[in-house]
């Protein structure tokens, strides 16, 4: 491709990002629906040198970056001073200016507990990946409400902290320090970014906290700790997924495969995808690092042509997705695409658009996998629009804490029953039963872009049946 086409190309990508930003378009969504409001405009994070007190609350602060209403700032202010019925109050008041925003719902529910309660803490990256964080905190509150107002965990109500890791392994694991240290604390929902899990991990492993992440899918996580689970299918599953789904499906045998070598959960996808599609016969003829400073999305898509490729793998995470939709509108559709879940998001859909057609994605959720399942209906019931996959396997992680409590409500009385070959509970996606290693018992659900409405931006993800 000539220097002339990449650099229009690449002009578009870019006008179309900042269309994006300017337009504070990116909504909640990686499960694709109608667009959902309460979302964070980039720009809008805060300094990442708080205080360890400033990164945890139970309501009497709010970790959301951004501008706040008027009645949720009162609410907060009356939680901190412990008038608990202005709080409920205030909170109700906010919620009907902002009916999906997950902070505030949680901060009524907790205004709302009088005497004993369960204590469980959300670990999101408020700082870095504000979006994100919503999208988990959606599910947690939607669990929490659900339990609470059926009468609470045999009798006692659940109450849930919110603490703000910045997705930074450092940070993440001065929090679990804190949690250990807090004996009222029976289990964590998080981190999100598998760095952070194997960093935390290793402080609620020797605190025997448990924590269950619904986000982090690399294949180091598996077997390291028993305090550490997880809700969402390991590397191993989608690579293996995606490599079935080449050889075999597709019947091509050549790929290459762009990854960041920084990322944990980027190295772990990029490696299980080679070692899977050797056992089924074909091979990765190229890896690409989009991390380096010189990555060249032209150069790189002239040389996997060259070596005959006839598939391109994105094993992008978050802060390399940029130079992965590059690489999409690069490609002009002439290879077939394939990606992991960190690619599964809105902004591939605005970005890829017509370039992105047909690229087939390895995701542990979508909300019409599983048309028996009540939870997409419960969910926009009280969201007003589609849940994303993040909301879907953090209320998983919520629901595993809150079964595990009704049978013991101790901290190793929740390690013994999760790690139970016994122990079941019904999730968003089907039935939650964790396997030795510490990973969920379940599949991955293949997705393909097709043009469609749901989303608002001409295309939408569908299962591939």
């Amino acid at each position: 491709m000539s220097q002339k086409n990449e650099t229009k190309i690449l002009a578009l990508a870019l006008l179309l990002t900042v269309g994006i930003v300017g337009g504070g378009a990116w909504w909640f969504t990686n499960g694709f629906g109608a667009k959902i409001g309460n979302t964070i405009a980039p720009g809008s994070e805060p300094a990442n040198n708080l205080s360890l007190q400033d990164r945890i609350s139970f309501g009497d602060k709010t970790l959301t970056p951004g501008a706040v209403s008027a009645e949720k700032k009162e609410g907060v202010q009356a939680i901190a001073a412990k008038s608990y019925d202005k709080a409920i109050a205030n909170f109700r008041d906010a919620l009907k200016l902002n009916p999906n925003d997950p902070e505030t719902l949680i901060f009524l529910n907790n205004a709302r507990i009088r005497s004993k309660s369960y204590t469980i803490v959300a670990s999101v990256p408020f700082g870095t990946d504000p979006n994100a964080a919503l999208e988990i905190l959606r599910g947690i509150a939607q669990a929490q409400n659900q339990v609470n107002s059926s009468g609470g965990v045999k009798g006692v109500p659940l109450r849930v902290g919110i603490a703000n890791d910045d997705d930074n392994p450092e940070i993440a694991k001065q929090i679990a320090s804190s949690l250990v240290t807090n004996s009222e604390v029976l289990g964590v929902v998080g981190p999100n970014t598998s760095d952070s899990t194997l960093a935390a991990g290793t402080i609620y492993n020797s605190g025997q906290l448990v924590a269950i992440s619904p986000t982090s899918t690399s294949v180091k996580i598996s077997n390291f700790s028993r305090y550490v689970f997880r809700t969402v299918p390991s590397d191993f599953m989608a690579a293996r997924s995606l490599a079935n789904y080449m050889v075999r499906t597709l019947q091509k045998k050549n790929a290459v495969v762009f990854f960041n070598s920084q990322s944990n959960y980027s190295q772990s996808l990029k490696s299980e995808f080679v070692s899977s599609v050797s056992l089924e016969g074909g091979q990765v003829s190229s890896e690409f690092d989009l991390s380096k400073a010189d990555f060249s999305a032209a150069k790189s898509v002239e040389q996997a042509t060259k070596q005959g490729a006839e598939v391109l793998m994105l094993a992008a995470n978050t802060q390399t997705l940029d130079k992965a939709l590059q690489v999409v509108q690069i490609n002009q559709k002439r290879l077939t695409l394939l990606a992991g879940d960190d690619v599964y998001t809105a902004k591939t859909l605005e970005i890829g658009r017509e370039q992105a057609v047909g690229m087939v994605l390895a995701v542990s959720w979508h909300i019409d996998g599983d048309r028996k399942s009540d939870f997409p209906q419960k969910s926009r019931q009280l969201w007003g629009a589609d849940v994303s996959w993040r909301s879907a396997l953090s209320y998983d992680a919520t629901v595993a804490l809150i079964t595990a409590l009704k049978l013991n409500p101790t901290r190793s009385g929740v390690q013994q029953a999760l790690a139970s070959s016994d122990f079941s509970a019904t999730g968003a996606s089907g039935t939650i039963r964790f396997l030795a290693s510490g990973d969920r018992n379940a599949p991955v659900q293949l997705v393909k872009i097709v043009p469609g409405s749901r989303s608002g931006t001409g295309y939408d993800f569908e299962p591939v049946r």
